[in-house]
């Protein structure tokens, strides 16, 4: 559930994601790759009901992860040119696996657990993508107090979860979720995969990944990420 990285060639996987954390970015993406002509500012503050110079902030956000691409349009000789936004091929990629992660999440659903067991196993297997670097920095802070969370904090911020550790070192909030809407519609599928990434790292760093929870929309706009054990007193002690 997963979004490749840019085809285009512009900005990387996390700030693509990171840019997609917000609902309202999401919105304006999905505006300019449903519609058949390129749309400037003013028309997707007025299709979003949105002022146009926050439409003009999140087109420039969406711009510079390489989500969407300008193009110039002169009426005539004379004048500022119009400044229009279409979405880019990849965006259009990307929207498909939106809906694609959102039709495998529906269909995991349908199992008696409500794919919880299946989305934590996907969601391991994805933080195999991060063991070698997760094995580096473990390595590299051998015989000190240890690396503790900060792997894992440093993985969830490139993926676009915003995450912020408390002062106690046991918990991180997320403050936002590049998967938002598709966990919001199927949670017991999206939020596992989650768990299991969070697990997997944890794993990787040497620790009981049973030591990490993960509690889903704690507030509309935050999950809560939880260490017990060795790996919470090494963040503690990191700290």
């Amino acid at each position: 559930m997963r979004g490749q990285g840019d085809d285009d060639g512009q900005g990387d996987g996390g700030g693509r994601h990171a840019a997609l954390a917000s609902g309202v970015r999401r919105h304006v993406l999905d505006a300019l790759a449903e519609s058949g002509t390129p749309l400037d500012a003013a028309a997707i503050a007025a299709q979003l009901k949105l002022h146009v110079t926050t439409a003009r902030f999140h087109l420039g956000q969406l711009e510079a992860a390489g989500l969407i691409r300008r193009r110039l349009e002169r009426a005539g000789a004379r004048g500022r040119p119009r400044v229009l936004f279409e979405a880019a091929p990849s965006a259009r990629a990307e929207n498909a696996q939106r809906e694609l992660s959102g039709a495998l999440a529906s269909a995991l659903a349908q199992d008696a657990d409500g794919g919880r067991e299946r989305a934590i196993q996907a969601g391991e297997q994805w933080s195999s993508e991060y063991s070698a670097e997760v094995a580096a920095e473990v390595a590299a802070s051998a015989g000190s107090a240890g690396s503790g969370s900060g792997p894992l904090v440093r993985i969830l911020d490139r993926l676009g979860f915003d995450p912020e550790t408390r002062p106690d070192g046991r918990t991180i909030d997320l403050r936002s979720c590049p998967f938002r809407d598709e966990a919001r519609q199927n949670p017991s599928v999206v939020c596992s995969v989650h768990l299991g990434l969070i697990r997997g790292v944890v794993e990787a760093l040497g620790q009981d990944a049973d030591d990490s929870g993960l509690a889903p929309f704690v507030e509309p706009e935050l999950c809560v990420v939880s260490l017990r054990g060795g790996l919470a007193r090494a963040s503690a002690a990191s700290r």
